[in-house]
Formats: C-alpha cells, structure tokens, sequence
C-alpha cells in the first residue's frame, strides 16, 4: 500500500489530484504534515520540515504502507533522509522521472506551479539537467489558489491556464517531446494538455503507479 504525505492545506482536491483517494485505482493512505503549507515548501527553506516529514513517514509505515509518495513536487530535497528513515522506497517529486525519460532518449519540459521557485536545488536532487526547459503558472488563477491555499477552485481557469503554460513550453523549446507536470495539482488536466499539445504528458500519478506496480501485492491493494 502507498501511503501519502500530505501538506497542510485547505483548496479543493478535485478528481486527479493526488490529495483525491479516488484518483487512484488502488488503496492509498494518507498523513498530513501539520503546518507545511504549500506557500511555505513551495516559496521557503524545505530543510527545516525533514524531522516532521520523516515522522510522518513512519507513521504511515506502521500502518502498513510499503511505499511512500508527497503531495509536492518541490519536496525531492527531502527525499533521500526520508526514504533512509522509513525505511521504504520514496517518490517525492514527479522530476525524479526525468532521468529516465532523458535515458530512453526524450526530450522533457517542465511544467510548475512557479519558476520562480524551482531552483536549482530542487533540479539537482531529483537528477535533472539544468538546462531542461521550464515553464511556470506564476501568479496566476491556479498557482494563487494552491499557494494561498484558498477554498475555491476555478476549474475550468485553472485549465486554460495549464494549456496556454503547455503551448508556450512547446513554443519556446520546439525540441520537448513530453511534459513533466511537476505539481501534483496538475495533473486533473494532463489530458487536456495532451490534447492541446499532441505530446505525452508524465505526472506524479505516473510515478506512484509505477511505485505501485512495484510493491509486493497485499489483500487490501
């Protein structure tokens, strides 16, 4: 079972988003990390939550969860020290995947809730070249909402954002075959930038599936 470490927030976790259970075609369990707001990891220091994520972790490995993933995608500097401490295998960011798209010979584009933010910290612990193209949603409907962990989502905005983020990346850097989706809010509209950009769009669903698919099958999975 995949247990899910949560950030402490209140916007809406529509069908898609990995704070949704019902996102996933398999049992998942979660823990949230009081205080870790998504403006605090996204926007500030991540070193000073490890003992509270690790923590966390554990929990959910007690509970019987053999796998763990997060609910942020700028949580990979973490990674490391927590997967040592709980002992399991842990997929922090939807990044991580990069190396290995890069090796099976793609050209990937980063699509983030704010480049401003994503350092490059951020990119070395998940293993991605500096130079991978980079697209953010700063300040806008979307990024606001999630940042200032409001209680309303505009949906259908937020989509229209994600699309016009996705044709710019393309547009910029016609070389990008695929899309890493780093926040984990993204990927609720992954088809429609498919759609919108006819290229494959990768998320932090695709790297826990693959966690998933990895764990030794249990009766409650």
């Amino acid at each position: 079972m995949i247990g899910i470490l949560m950030l402490d927030t209140a916007f809406p976790r529509v069908l898609g988003d990995v704070g949704n259970p019902r996102s996933f075609d398999y049992t998942v369990r979660y823990a949230v990390v009081p205080g870790a707001t998504p403006e605090a990891i996204v926007c500030g220091d991540t070193a000073p939550w490890v003992d509270a994520f690790i923590k966390a972790g554990r929990k959910l490995v007690e509970e019987g969860c053999t796998g763990l993933a997060t609910t942020c995608g700028f949580l990979t500097p973490l990674r490391v020290e927590v997967e040592k401490a709980a002992g399991v295998s842990v997929v922090s960011s939807s990044l991580e995947q990069i190396p290995e798209l890069l090796e099976k010979g793609s050209q990937p584009g980063i699509l983030t809730i704010s480049a401003e933010s994503l350092k490059e910290a951020h990119l070395n612990a998940a293993g991605v070249p500096l130079d991978t193209p980079i697209q953010g949603v700063d300040g806008g409907h979307f990024s606001r909402t999630i940042l200032d962990n409001r209680t309303t989502l505009d949906t259908t905005l937020a989509e229209q954002e994600m699309v016009a983020a996705a044709r710019a990346l393309c547009a910029a850097h016609p070389e990008v075959d695929s899309i890493v989706l780093e926040c984990t809010n993204m990927p609720p509209y992954a088809e429609a930038i498919e759609l919108a950009t006819g290229i494959k769009v990768v998320s932090i669903l695709t790297a826990i599936d693959t966690l998933q698919a990895s764990l030794p099958l249990k009766a409650e999975d």
